[in-house]
């Protein structure tokens, strides 16, 4: 573990980092209201937690520096790429962004990436027109965008877990699912009869076909 000061500490990236996904999620996301504000907010503050052991301070690294050293043998954990803990723990050889757990931490961020750019298309036309957003990714969920964020989160996961967003997630999917049914209270008492059949035949977070 020798290596350390050249791994992390590295706040710049911190902040370039956050910087780069914050304004690029915004770009997709384009909060308005108080609610998409406080949805975009918790988000925000996933991804700084997120680089902040990344490239900054590896907390997780530290407090599980034990039980690592003594199960895996002859890593050094402070290097940047021990940071891939899946990658490490299964025993990747090569280079850990091209792992399968990379890989599959790529395909949900771009994946959830995709999502909330489609689903925003969508849901800007419906309400320039004052109607309900029921094309597009809304015509299998009803929450679409929030679903986005989940992936996104999930992919970072996947690459890079920490104590911290480990800790946050569950939080956070658990805000999503709040703020999701107080979102439907506002569309019901909008749209009425419209609304209850597209909920009564499509799912809210899961792509499946209800019965």
């Amino acid at each position: 573990m020798s290596d350390e000061s050249a791994a992390y500490g590295l706040w710049p990236l911190v902040v370039l980092n956050s910087a780069i996904f914050v304004i690029f999620a915004f770009s997709f996301a384009r909060p308005q209201t108080r609610r998409d504000w406080r949805s975009f907010g918790a988000f925000s503050a996933f991804l700084v937690a997120l680089f902040t052991e990344m490239y900054g301070f590896p907390l997780t690294i530290y407090l599980l520096s034990g039980w690592l050293t003594s199960r895996y043998p002859g890593i050094d954990w402070l290097a940047h790429d021990s940071g891939h803990l899946l990658e490490m723990i299964f025993g990747w050889k090569a280079n850990p962004h091209f792992g399968p757990f990379h890989v599959l931490s790529s395909v949900l961020i771009f994946g959830g990436f995709w999502l909330l750019a489609s689903a925003w298309r969508v849901l800007y036309a419906a309400q320039r027109e004052h109607r309900l957003a029921i094309s597009g990714p809304y015509a299998r969920l009803r929450h679409p965008q929030y679903v986005g964020f989940i992936l996104i989160m999930s992919g970072f996961l996947v690459q890079w877990p920490t104590l911290v967003t480990l800790g946050m997630f569950p939080v956070l999917v658990f805000m999503y699912w709040r703020l999701a049914r107080r979102e439907e209270q506002d569309i019901a008492a909008a749209f009425g009869a419209d609304f209850a059949q597209y909920r009564a035949r499509t799912p809210a977070f899961w792509p499946w076909p209800k019965r």
